[in-house]
């Protein structure tokens, strides 16, 4: 059991991070608490490079590196002829959008899809390309500015102070602009006299005292970054076990009665789906067998989600014979997201019910020494907040992933009425995660295990939760033959 700050577990602070102002649970995803470490350094110390190696040791794609360079403010004409002459000062805080980057660390930090501005040192601009951020769970804002506004410090986990000797510095600031930068010796040594040096002298060197950790020599000093590292290291961990204790906490309500939902509809249990059932059970089953008989339990779903909307008008249409039909068409768009690569095993009965609609993937994968869940890739197509958006997973098992879609979905403002999850099996303690967090969606699922106490009502065949199909992902195996 995770301990929080005052000694209390996490489930008995009444899901302590996961409760609202209504005390209704809510589900907190590791993008809206990411761990945020500041590197602060003289031009030329080495900050980008202890970047990077925390980067390479930590080895986790959704780390983001915030460059303070990319906040450099727009040059005026008059700015423009001082560059020119080696006479503009880019040294000064004043030369920095501090503003912006508060602003866009903020974002990041709330989990937000944020745009960074990218920068032209070639040009002396930004350029009109913007690098689109959303899910970092690990972000490292890097510049020789990056501890000297309280607004940032605020909101950093660990603050660091790559401490170099000025003249090695030099010595590396003459590398990098003459090689990278398109500059010339005589600029970059007037550069480093008149601007650099009285500015990290002034202005840098007092934001030391801001530091946690202050590493003399940058790359070279290894005994203290591997000392930071494993810090580090260790409070991930230690946010990725409160996450998995959250997320266990969603199941412990017994609140829902799942009989009573009526955004929770099952498939219903009759001849034709009990002998689909059976063959897609069957460990005999031929692979070409699996995958016509998944395709056609799929397209039963696809049509339950669809007797679930209300978006319809009524509308008129001329029959060739010259008659008039009066009938239904749908008043808002549909879109399709799949859950990579579970709710792939849907898409050729999608496209078979909707040839033309958009498709946006999300590939959510569990760590496999934690448990974890952990958003990998996200390509949505343009959202529109009216839209219907069908989401795909073909087995709920603990929720979890679902969950985390969902708020995919939520923070690019789809509306959580307009969700409908469709899966083939789903666990009992899965369904109630989803609809303790997000009891507006629509759920569609074939077959429902228990928990303990089995409810014929929905489950008279008697699955449990711990049966081998409801905890075991084989759907997606057996579909693409991986297995």
């Amino acid at each position: 059991m995770v301990d929080s700050k005052d000694g209390k577990s996490v489930s008995e602070l009444d899901l302590r991070s996961t409760v609202t102002g209504r005390n209704e649970p809510t589900y907190i995803p590791p993008w809206t608490e990411p761990y945020v470490i500041g590197i602060a350094g003289f031009s030329g110390s080495g900050k980008t490079s202890v970047s990077q190696r925390i980067i390479q040791e930590l080895n986790q794609p959704w780390t983001v590196l915030l460059s303070f360079d990319n906040f450099y403010k727009p040059l005026t004409p008059e700015d423009y002829k001082l560059v020119a002459e080696n006479n503009y000062d880019f040294d000064t805080p004043d030369s920095i959008d501090i503003d912006l980057a508060v602003e866009t660390l903020r974002s990041l930090k709330e989990g937000k899809k944020t745009e960074i501005p990218v920068y032209s040192f070639a040009q002396h601009a930004r350029t009109d390309k913007k690098i689109t951020i959303y899910g970092a769970t690990v972000i490292i804002i890097e510049g020789i500015y990056a501890l000297y506004d309280k607004r940032l410090l605020d909101l950093m986990d660990i603050k660091v102070f790559v401490d170099t000797e000025l003249d090695l510095c030099l010595a590396r600031r003459l590398t990098r602009d003459i090689l990278y930068r398109g500059r010339n010796v005589e600029g970059v040594i007037r550069q480093w006299e008149r601007f650099v040096k009285p500015n990290s002298v002034a202005s840098v060197a007092p934001t030391m005292q801001n530091a946690d950790l202050v590493i003399p020599r940058g790359l070279d000093n290894s005994t203290a970054i591997d000392v930071m590292i494993k810090h580090i290291q260790n409070k991930l961990a230690l946010k990725s076990a409160e996450h998995l204790e959250r997320l266990k906490a969603l199941g412990l309500s017994n609140k829902i009665e799942l009989s009573s939902l009526d955004n929770l509809k099952l498939l219903p249990r009759n001849n034709h789906t009990a002998g689909i059932h059976s063959i897609l059970f069957d460990v005999h089953t031929e692979r070409t067998d699996f995958i016509f008989y998944f395709d056609r339990i799929a397209n039963l779903l696809i049509e339950q989600a669809l007797e679930q909307l209300t978006c319809f008008e009524e509308t008129s249409v001329s029959c060739p014979s010259g008659y008039e039909y009066k009938g239904l068409k749908p008043t808002h768009d549909f879109v399709a997201v799949s859950i990579i690569r579970s709710g792939d095993c849907f898409m050729n009965s999608l496209r078979k019910t909707f040839p033309d609609i958009p498709v946006g993937k999300l590939l959510i994968q569990s760590d496999s020494l934690t448990g974890e869940p952990q958003l990998h890739m996200e390509a949505l197509p343009q959202i529109n907040e009216e839209s219907q958006y069908f989401l795909f997973d073909a087995q709920i098992i603990s929720g979890a992933g679902a969950i985390m879609a969902i708020q995919v979905l939520l923070d690019h403002e789809v509306k959580e009425r307009n969700i409908v999850l469709i899966s083939y099996l789903s666990t009992e303690v899965g369904v109630r995660r989803i609809f303790n967090v997000f009891p507006n969606i629509t759920l569609i699922v074939g077959r429902l295990s228990n928990m303990e106490e089995v409810n014929q009502e929905f489950n008279s065949e008697g699955f449990k939760d711990t049966d081998w199909m409801f905890r075991n992902r084989f759907i997606d195996s057996l579909y693409f033959g991986t297995d």
